[in-house]
């Protein structure tokens, strides 16, 4: 019988049907509304949640040809995030199961993007390491077996993707930020403009994007909106470059440390085709498998949530109506 798995940690509204590592069903609902704010507001996200987890929810029972009634088990993003928005997703998976006195499995959002990995088609079975970055997060993790992951290094400030998100708002583009930076870059020069690789000599794993951002307001004061409009282009090849530069970098020092047989990526910022093409290369030259997923395995999902529940531990009725939604995590998933 298939798992229920749902996703509410940010804007986007998920709901996914699998039977073990085989998606039956994955439905995303993104809350458009947030480019007009120029990012995510919790309190609107909340509220578009409360409208949207039973329709997405019935749309993945659809897609899945299934029923409640055929599920045996619901899991459920418990944090990190926006605590307002996993109340929702929590709320509703306990709706759901506490009736059908169904388990009840939380899962560690963060958990999730690493069990990514672990869908058909062509699983990839631990241990390996695993880069993930995205618009709330950017850690490198050792992945030992299913159960968790061992954090080797983090942001120190801003995330990868949050940092993105804000250089494509001092540049114009709108939220969010990613794909559109993205575009544009690709028609300028990334060593147009000399943009700080940060954390490039500290030997330790961890990560900094605040002084990129900075650097990047201080160019754009020097060139004036007329000059940012005439070079935006190259300003957006630089950010993308240097913030590519130091997730690779930190990559290839942890396989320095030690030897991994495979790599994967996880996380919204995964999906950058430069990242991918830098940590391709960066695996081959070392003769070591990459793991790909899918883009929109990438993006928060809610069949990411549903592998995870696999290796965690399930709460049984009534034990997990006093169960309770988490802002922050630990920085081991164990």
């Amino acid at each position: 019988m298939p798992l229920l798995a749902i996703e509410t940690s940010c804007d986007d509204t998920c709901a996914a049907l699998l039977e073990g590592d085989r998606v039956l069903s994955s439905v995303i609902s993104s809350q458009a509304v947030h480019d007009r704010y120029g990012g995510v507001v919790p309190e609107v996200a909340s509220r578009h949640h409360v409208e949207l987890v039973v329709p997405v929810v019935a749309a993945a029972l659809a897609e899945a040809g299934a029923d409640l009634d055929r599920v045996d088990r619901v899991a459920v993003t418990a944090g990190p995030g926006l605590i307002g928005a996993l109340l929702v997703g929590l709320s509703a998976a306990k709706a759901i199961a506490a009736p059908r006195r169904l388990p009840l499995i939380p899962v560690d959002h963060l958990h999730g993007h690493v069990a990514a990995n672990f869908l058909e088609p062509e699983p990839l079975e631990p241990p390996f390491l695993c880069l993930i970055a995205s618009g709330g997060h950017t850690l490198l993790a050792a992945v030992r077996d299913r159960a968790g992951f061992e954090v080797l290094g983090e942001t120190l400030d801003d995330a990868a993707g949050e940092a993105i998100d804000k250089a494509a708002r001092m540049l114009g583009l709108g939220y969010p930020g990613g794909p559109a930076l993205q575009a544009l870059a690709a028609e300028g020069d990334p060593a147009a403009f000399e943009l700080p690789v940060a954390m490039s000599r500290d030997p330790g794993l961890d990560f900094s994007f605040s002084g990129l951002k900075t650097a990047l307001v201080y160019r754009c004061r020097e060139l004036g909106e007329e000059g940012v409009a005439e070079r935006r282009a190259d300003l957006a090849a630089g950010f993308q470059a240097a913030v590519v530069d130091q997730l690779v970098a930190k990559l290839r020092r942890a396989l320095e440390r030690e030897p991994w047989p495979a790599v994967a990526l996880g996380g919204g910022v995964a999906a950058n085709g430069p990242l991918r093409a830098a940590v391709r290369e960066l695996c081959e030259r070392r003769g070591v498998r990459l793991k790909l997923v899918a883009p929109e395995l990438c993006t928060d999902n809610a069949a990411m949530i549903g592998a995870a529940a696999g290796s965690s531990e399930a709460l049984a009725w009534p034990g997990y109506l006093g169960f309770d939604a988490f802002a922050t995590g630990p920085r081991s998933a164990r």
